[in-house]
């Protein structure tokens, strides 16, 4: 009963204030995070309209990260959303990622370590396990291949640096990114981390393939070792 007296359909709003109305009105960078969800879910079904859905969403799941990570399962849990919205959610965070992968697939070419720390964390932000990704480059820093080399804590004795280098020798890369993430969601470097990376920089400089940085990647943020002074 009382989820029918709260519930007031959007249609009934004022234009105003209606979530499609205000993003074809200002744009969707202007609306706030539980409109543009709103936008997505289309209707909150009889426990509510989108908007309050979209609330319940948040609110349950803290975050949008948290969200993004939901299994299907859980979504079910939540009242009003069915199948068919908890997989248009986990398509809509699916297509994100890999839009976000595009840019700098479709360029080919790493430009800064910035750019390859935001495909590195729309890569390996959301793994529950460590993997080491590695970018091999030729004198112009275009991507020649990118390869998870290994997949584990960098204290293990398969994570060695011939491993990488093997592949950049094999590949003719003159030089190579490498990127790697912390379950934990902390990007600060380890120890371990520290020392893999003087060990890639010392086997790189004996074959004569640099290491232009190693980046740690959290589930938000990384950390480039090169502007560390650590590299």
């Amino acid at each position: 009963m009382d989820s029918k007296k709260t519930c007031i359909p959007i249609k009934t709003l004022p234009e105003s204030a209606r979530p499609r109305e205000r993003l074809m009105e200002y744009g969707a960078n202007s609306l706030p995070t539980y409109e543009l969800l709103a936008i997505i879910l289309r209707s909150g079904g009889k426990y509510g309209s989108a908007i309050q859905l979209a609330h319940k969403l948040l609110n349950h799941f803290e975050d949008l990260y948290q969200l993004k990570m939901a299994a299907t399962e859980e979504l079910l849990t939540i009242e009003g959303i069915g199948k068919a919205k908890a997989v248009e959610l986990q398509a809509i965070f699916e297509f994100s990622k890999r839009l976000h992968q595009a840019r700098l697939i479709k360029l080919g070419t790493i430009h800064s370590s910035q750019e390859a720390g935001d495909y590195y964390l729309s890569e390996l932000a959301d793994s529950h396990q460590e993997k080491v990704l590695v970018f091999y480059l030729n004198t112009k820093n275009e991507v020649i291949k990118k390869q998870i080399i290994f997949i584990g804590g960098l204290n293990m004795s398969v994570a060695h640096p011939r491993e990488i280098y093997k592949e950049a020798v094999r590949v003719s890369a003159a030089r190579i990114m490498v990127g790697h993430n912390h379950p934990s969601g902390n990007p600060e470097p380890a120890p371990e981390d520290i020392e893999f990376t003087r060990r890639l920089k010392e086997a790189g400089k004996i074959i004569g393939v640099e290491l232009l940085d190693h980046l740690v990647v959290g589930h938000s943020s990384f950390i480039s070792l090169r502007e560390q002074g650590l590299l």
